[in-house]
């Protein structure tokens, strides 16, 4: 009758690439130019199983965003009903514009197994972590010299001469809390900056506990 009934289990194998798993809250920070923009399409055109976290903002569209595309672009008062309401992950200003990370169904995502991608700075990073600090990993992005971060700035021809100037402070700031972060990569080399950061989100995945599928599928496997 042993027998039978082990005959019967390996019959019947057990689902391993359906193992249930938490999702999580992935970061890529970095100073305006060194990439992670650049980083973040190119993680959503090769993955699948992440979506972009839609920042609300207060900064008018610029040409060719679509809201609720690029951002939910808000009022100022819309903005400050969400705050009352108690309606961000984490909210900053930057440049005398707002950004927040609206929660609506995130957490729900999450523990459908969902990924979600953050385009935030220093300041949201630490907020996130304080809200769900079990779900994030943060990543932050160095340029490989300073020269070469104001000559990427100034060959997007978007800005005028201040305004890159104060970038590049802000540059300097940003990139003084690079410790506060998870994960640290150079991006001398967008295509092996961006192999790195599908390593680290490759890895995160695989966490033993964001394995919620874990523990029902080691009591079936030890019967």
């Amino acid at each position: 009758m042993g027998e039978d009934a082990n005959t019967q289990r390996v019959k019947e194998p057990i689902q391993t690439s359906a193992l249930k798993r938490r999702g999580l809250l992935f970061i890529l920070s970095s100073p305006s130019g060194a990439g992670k923009t650049t980083l973040s399409r190119m993680l959503l055109e090769a993955d699948p199983a992440i979506e972009l976290s839609i920042s609300a903002t207060t900064r008018p569209a610029r040409p060719g965003e679509q809201d609720g595309v690029h951002y939910h672009f808000v009022t100022e008062a819309e903005f400050d009903r969400m705050i009352e309401e108690d309606g961000f992950y984490e909210w900053a200003e930057v440049f005398g514009y707002r950004y927040g990370t609206p929660k609506g169904a995130i957490r729900e995502g999450l523990k459908a197994g969902r990924d979600y991608l953050f385009d935030i700075d220093w300041q949201g990073t630490q907020q996130l972590y304080q809200k769900d600090q079990q779900d994030v990993v943060s990543v932050f992005i160095l340029p490989p010299s300073l020269p070469e971060l104001r000559h990427r700035l100034e060959a997007r021809a978007q800005d005028s001469r201040g305004v890159i100037d104060a970038r590049m402070e802000r540059a300097r700031a940003e990139i003084s809390h690079w410790a506060e972060y998870d994960y640290v990569v150079i991006n001398d080399d967008v295509d092996e900056c961006f192999d790195r950061v599908r390593e680290v989100l490759d890895a995160e995945r695989m966490r033993r506990t964001r394995q919620t599928g874990l523990i029902p599928f080691v009591r079936e496997l030890m019967g």
